[in-house]
């Protein structure tokens, strides 16, 4: 078995998984998608990034065998 697990720093408490990369790009999108609408929705606001002072990380993978 394997995968991929998906953090997301900026947003704490999202932690996705997919069984290929593409499908735990595409789980990220959605879970990233989902926590900002409930947070609009319940009136809150938007974390800032703390990582927009920095160059972004376009995509960090990281393989155990």
């Amino acid at each position: 078995m394997g995968g991929f697990q998906v953090i997301v720093p900026a947003l704490p408490g999202i932690v996705t998984y997919g069984r290929t990369i593409d499908e735990a790009r595409e789980m990220a999108h959605d879970a990233i998608a989902c926590h900002v609408q409930g947070l609009l929705k319940d009136g809150e606001e938007i974390p800032e990034d703390p990582f927009t002072s920095e160059s972004p990380v376009i995509e960090e993978l990281r393989i155990a065998i």
